[in-house]
């Protein structure tokens, strides 16, 4: 795509590198952009991803695998988006994801994202595992499929396949089955929500996801979703209108705030510790929901909410957004954005780091390992927070 085609052709030279968009909102350093913090090179910054993105298009520079891996490490967090103080700010991530679309379209890609675009193609959903065993975490569980019930359960691909993650999955069931929620699952009938898909450039993926998910919600008759993904959040609320896709959409936490509220979850007294809460951008800075899991943290007796310094719209990136929870273009360092994270979670005293993201959760665990921390700081899943709260067992 030569630069006269690019549909950001007229913003994306008004860049000029200021670097705001490496503060958090409290100005405290300057590496909350996860590229950025990750490699401490200017190429990895905002700044110099979109000045590399336009040498690209005017072809000033070749093509390489190592330009194609620089774009793809931004996880698409809008940290930049939050920081920049120019009005071309709401364009930055879609001028990062239209570059990526173009690679794309040329069929020049990292291979761990290549992979990853495949599996979802071949397999729905980016692990490669068979579409047979998207439902093996509810074995047993006492879970409906879904028939009609009030709600839809959407485990999304990393809460049905991922061991660690299907732990959260099965306690956010159990407290929705124990606050007496009408809800039913697709089972294996339930296919990637395309999120990561879309951010990753691959428009043609996530249309058909899109259409096929939207096509089956309809014939099913749902009209309410609950998601325990906030990536899924996302796309179901924000992406699917425009495929006729007009859903209520909740994320989990939503849900729970209100069955606290209205007492019928009645979480009991538990040891007294301390909680810091890491904001999931997909929640967060895509989509504005910073109180409501503190609410569900703040409704539990003996829970000390500490705030890490970088909270809420400053909130550093645990690294996996766009896909990078899977193809892994930020970690193997101690700079990496889950060890940077959990360092200033475990600076605050905390005994757990809380989250409400699966990917989140995968990834600030195993920096909590990696960090030596485990003795000291255990990284849970508010679901799972709340239901040892409430003894929800599983079943």
């Amino acid at each position: 795509m030569p630069m006269a085609e690019f549909p950001y052709k007229d913003l994306i030279h008004r860049c000029f590198r200021c670097g705001y968009c490496k503060f958090p909102s409290n100005w405290m350093d300057v590496n909350n952009c996860p590229p950025y913090a990750r490699f401490r090179m200017e190429t990895y910054s905002c700044g110099g991803r979109l000045w590399l993105t336009r040498a690209w298009l005017n072809a000033q520079l070749e093509w390489t695998e190592h330009l194609a891996e620089i774009l793809y490490s931004c996880t698409t967090c809008r940290n930049c988006e939050i920081k920049c103080p120019l009005r071309f700010n709401v364009d930055i991530v879609n001028m990062v994801v239209a570059a990526r679309s173009e690679m794309v379209e040329a069929g020049r890609l990292p291979s761990a994202v290549k992979s990853f675009l495949e599996n979802v193609e071949l397999h729905g959903n980016p692990y490669g595992a068979s579409r047979a065993k998207r439902d093996v975490w509810a074995a047993g569980q006492g879970i409906e499929h879904y028939n009609g019930q009030e709600y839809l359960l959407y485990a999304g691909c990393t809460g049905s396949y991922d061991t660690r993650a299907q732990k959260s999955t099965i306690e956010l069931a159990q407290i929705l089955r124990k606050a007496g929620i009408s809800f039913g699952i697709l089972g294996t009938d339930e296919n990637c929500d395309g999120n990561e898909v879309l951010k990753l450039g691959e428009e043609g993926l996530f249309e058909a996801l899109a259409e096929e998910n939207t096509a089956l919600f309809k014939k099913l008759g749902i009209q309410r979703i609950i998601t325990l993904s906030p990536h899924a959040f996302n796309a179901f609320k924000n992406h699917y209108p425009q495929y006729g896709g007009n859903f209520t959409v909740f994320h989990y936490t939503q849900i729970l705030s209100d069955l606290i509220k209205s007492k019928i979850l009645k979480p009991d007294k538990k040891n007294n510790v301390r909680v810091s809460y890491h904001d999931p951008c997909f929640l967060g800075r895509w989509n504005n929901e910073y109180e409501t899991p503190r609410e569900i943290l703040k409704g539990i007796p003996g829970i000390e909410l500490v705030e890490m310094e970088k909270n809420r719209d400053s909130a550093l990136c645990c690294g996996g957004g766009a896909g990078n929870f899977q193809i892994d273009l930020l970690g193997g360092s101690k700079d990496s954005p889950s060890r940077r994270r959990v360092r200033e979670a475990a600076a605050t005293g905390a005994d757990i780091l809380a989250v409400a993201c699966p990917k989140c959760l995968i990834m600030l665990e195993d920096a909590v390992k990696s960090e030596e921390l485990e003795g000291s700081l255990k990284a849970m899943d508010i679901a799972e927070v709340l239901a040892e709260a409430c003894r929800t067992e599983s079943i």
